[in-house]
């Protein structure tokens, strides 16, 4: 029987801390364990988690870490789970059953390694859902359509594959994709996560951009279809900050085309 770990990495953001832990503590099926790895500065996320009843299941580490990835490995060297989710602080399960309907997933096709699903995120200043079943020909388009908040990993495939690489400060979801993309794969067509748009991947997107086009080939050498695609994504970027490119995506979502 599977079992699972969410893992939630925070930083001086205690609504945010706050509003992740309800999300998980909502669920039909609940985790095994949620570690909160916490590296802030101010002592608010360890008073409120320590002077707070929590769950049983619900574990924290208050220390000061290297970064984002350095905290994303402390939870998985942590985690006691054969299933693992970073559930980021301020990102939530889109309904009640998530964990519950990724259990069932593991359960029914036991050779899968991995799932993702779709994601509810904002675009253009409009709540979408979007989200594609992994194809690794399209691995060059980086993190379009496969989002790092859906996805769930055996813990084997860490071991496997190995963990987040701290020399990467925006794609280290994409550099683990890089790596794990041949390992057993299964899309849960469902939206399983809500997406907070204020993390460091939204906030520098053109940075992230240029991280992908190191990752991608780091892996399998210089790609000018990959260079072509980020350049593309950079310039969709920068239409959509205009009001031509706000408008133009209002007509996209009526035609139900924004997972397109």
């Amino acid at each position: 029987m599977n079992t699972l770990t969410v893992v939630t990495i925070c930083f001086n953001n205690l609504p945010d801390v706050q509003r992740s832990c309800a999300s998980v503590d909502a669920q039909t099926v609940q985790p095994l364990e949620h570690w909160i790895i916490n590296g802030s500065t101010r002592p608010e996320i360890a008073q409120w988690l320590e002077s707070t009843a929590q769950p049983a299941y619900r574990k924290w580490l208050n220390e000061r870490d290297k970064g984002i990835s350095d905290a994303f490995n402390k939870g998985i060297e942590r985690a006691n789970g054969t299933i693992i989710h970073l559930l980021n602080a301020g990102d939530v399960y889109a309904a009640d059953d998530v964990l519950e309907t990724v259990i069932n997933t593991f359960e029914q096709q036991p050779s899968i390694q991995w799932v993702s699903g779709k994601i509810r995120l904002k675009r253009a200043g409009h709540w979408i859902e979007i989200g594609k079943s992994f194809d690794a020909k399209q691995l060059y388009k980086g993190m379009r359509s496969v989002s790092h908040p859906t996805w769930f990993l055996k813990k084997e495939v860490y071991n496997r594959c190995g963990l987040f690489k701290s020399e990467y400060k925006i794609a280290m979801d994409y550099d683990l994709m890089c790596r794990i993309y041949k390992e057993p794969y299964s899309f849960i067509d469902k939206t399983l996560a809500s997406f907070d748009d204020t993390g460091v991947s939204s906030t520098q997107y053109l940075a992230s951009l240029k991280e992908n086009i190191k990752v991608y080939e780091s892996y399998f050498g210089f790609s000018l279809l990959c260079r072509l695609w980020q350049l593309r994504l950079k310039l969709l970027y920068l239409l959509l900050q205009t009001s031509l490119g706000k408008w133009l995506f209002r007509v996209k979502k009526q035609m139900k085309m924004e997972n397109v």
